[in-house]
């Protein structure tokens, strides 16, 4: 009983050495955990991070590059006695700012946020010209180090909107980007957080590189660890040039100072945006380092909304610039021929109700009824459309005529390269048996007719409105992105896009808004005539609940062979004759000359100095 008792103490035994020899034999021969622990606690991660990509615009000017700044670190271990007055000076900060920095990081060590024995970010973004004075004194400072990133740098004043900004990622947003199945982020790196820099934050930023530092037990640097063959170099993001003209841009935005609006200007055989003004507007070097935290809350709570890019966010009626996809609407169903003519005797009437229209001669034909913005023709056209027998009822014309209208771009995001651009809206039957109950009838909704009612539009969908009927019916997805340095821009901005409409419809249309500008009988866009350059324009002057009508011009040139689309929107302004289309018409002339005609400066002077949002 004995012996049976000591075989079996002795059998466990063995088993017990045989599982310890076994577990041993993995940890320390197979298994790297261990390994990598041990060294982890012998090295220090120094990571390197990437310049990101440069931005340059279409004729080759660089518009954002990258500038050095310097993060100063701590391992708060290795801080001995220093020249703390010395470094203030040199670092421009105060001693209480100091001792601030100490008791924060302190706190931090203490909630376990960061280590007294690993490297934690003591001041931000020193300068280059700072760090430099601040270099040559580090020997004497134990336990500072720095580590070189870089800012942006904004070459020009201006496109702010369009470029964006960058700035420190949040926790919010690290978590977001995990989510999404992105683990390059960690807290303090920074990311594109609107415009360009949001929308091709991947292409810009690069890939980070990393150095390994072999360190004592007291986190004391003791030189390269495995003489540098485990570090990666950082790899720079890759460079974009963009389709805007910064010339062009920052005509546009000398000519909006002072008013609150849009201009987008888009090519119209590509689809690239040549400028999209958005005012009022900021410096974008407002938003860069230190700054920003000064900056950042005084634009975001200025009444003007600098940081609203009004032409790809704002939503407006489009007003009469609307009459001419109502029109190519009524061809294509053979509602209306070219040469259909409609009363008009100021206006729309029928029995109570009466819709206005300026003094022109009456009946007008098609083409006539664009180049004098006639009310009273598109009523008629309009419910001639809802009520025809040929639909059913006017539920089932309505949501015809939305469909032809999603062809064009609206009432849904056109799908531009750049973040958080707005849809419009176009109401459908549904929209107005929810509002109007399912009794509403064509005389209900009579406004559509001209641009007003429940209708909205983008300004850059209001352009590209004008490149569609430049293009006679067809545009491509309108763009900023012309190309990426090694890379492809996305194939949805190769790909045409049809209306639906048919081409020889469109020849009437332009006719009308060549008239529109240039007919000797008048036309509502005169004053966007430019020597030697055909401009097809319509105007548009929408209705405004909040104060002054918004003052609305759309236009392509030359007429023939087109080589710019534009919408421009001025904010309370009243009629679109007054200011919207001499904006346009001077756009235009800057774009396909490079000058404005001397004859025509006056035009150019009366706009820079015109003051139509209250500013001094």
């Amino acid at each position: 009983m004995f012996d049976n008792r000591r075989y079996v103490i002795i059998l466990i035994m063995i088993l017990v050495a045989t599982a310890m020899a076994a577990k041993l034999f993995y940890i320390q021969i197979i298994d790297e955990e261990y390994k990598l622990s041990a060294e982890s606690n012998s090295r220090r991660e120094v990571v390197q991070y990437p310049s990101r990509g440069l931005i340059f615009d279409r004729n080759g000017k660089l518009l954002v590059s990258n500038q050095a700044v310097y993060d100063i670190m701590i391992v708060l271990r290795e801080v001995h006695e220093f020249d703390s007055l010395d470094f203030c000076r040199t670092v421009e900060i105060d001693m209480p700012t100091l001792r601030g920095l100490f008791a924060d990081l302190r706190e931090k060590i203490r909630y376990r946020k960061a280590s007294s024995y690993k490297p934690s970010v003591f001041i931000k973004q020193l300068s280059e010209e700072r760090f430099s004075m601040l270099q040559e004194k580090l020997f004497k400072m134990p336990g500072f180090y720095a580590q070189r990133r870089t800012l942006r740098k904004y070459e020009y004043p201006s496109a702010a909107l369009v470029l964006g900004y960058v700035s420190e990622i949040s926790e919010n947003m690290i978590r977001d980007t995990v989510i999404n199945k992105d683990s390059y982020y960690s807290q303090g790196d920074y990311i594109g957080i609107s415009g360009i820099e949001r929308s091709f934050e991947k292409t810009l930023r690069g890939k980070k590189g990393i150095n390994y530092i072999m360190v004592d037990v007291h986190g004391r640097t003791k030189g390269e660890f495995h003489d540098g063959e485990l570090d990666e170099a950082a790899i720079s993001g890759k460079d974009l040039t963009l389709s805007l003209d910064i010339d062009l841009q920052q005509y546009g935005e000398k000519l909006m100072q002072g008013k609150t609006g849009s201009i987008v200007a888009i090519r119209p055989q590509t689809g690239e945006i040549l400028a999209m003004v958005s005012a009022p507007s900021y410096d974008p070097s407002l938003l860069v380092g230190r700054l920003r935290s000064v900056n950042f809350p005084i634009l975001s709570n200025d009444p003007q909304k600098p940081l609203f890019n009004r032409a790809i966010q704002a939503q407006y009626p489009p007003g009469s610039t609307f009459k001419t996809i109502n029109a190519l609407i009524g061809l294509q169903e053979g509602i209306v021929t070219p040469e259909s003519r409609f009363p008009c005797h100021a206006g729309y009437t029928i029995g109570r109700f009466h819709l206005g229209c300026h003094s022109h001669a009456s009946p007008l034909d098609l083409r006539q009824s664009i180049q004098h913005s006639c009310n009273g023709y598109y009523c008629y056209e309009f419910r001639s459309f809802l009520d025809s027998p040929k639909y059913g009822s006017s539920h089932k014309a309505l949501n015809i005529w939305r469909d032809y209208l999603v062809k064009f771009g609206l009432g849904y995001r056109l799908g531009i390269d750049i973040a958080n651009e707005k849809r419009g809206l176009v109401p459908n039957a549904e929209y107005y048996d929810k509002y109007k109950g399912k009794n509403w009838n064509s005389l209900g909704v009579i406004s559509l007719s001209i641009g007003q009612g429940e209708l909205l539009l983008t300004p850059i969908q209001l352009a590209n409105q004008a490149a569609t009927i430049a293009n006679q019916g067809w545009f491509y997805t309108p763009h900023i992105v012309h190309k990426i340095e090694d890379g492809e821009i996305d194939s949805l901005y190769l790909t045409k896009r049809y209306t639906g409409i048919d081409s020889t419809y469109f020849s009437v249309i332009k006719d009308g808004m060549e008239a529109a500008v240039w007919a000797g009988d008048g036309g509502t866009a005169h004053g966007a005539q430019i020597p030697d350059i055909r401009v097809c324009g319509k105007t548009g002057t929408a209705q405004n609940p909040h104060g002054k009508d918004h003052s609305i011009f759309m236009a392509f040139a030359p007429k023939e062979s087109p080589e710019i689309a534009i919408s421009v929107y001025v904010e309370n302004a009243g009629f679109g004759a007054t200011w919207a289309v001499p904006i346009g018409s001077l756009m235009i002339e800057k774009y396909i000359k490079g000058e404005i005609n001397p004859q025509r400066k006056w035009v150019e002077d009366r706009i820079i100095q015109a003051k139509l949002n209250g500013t001094e």
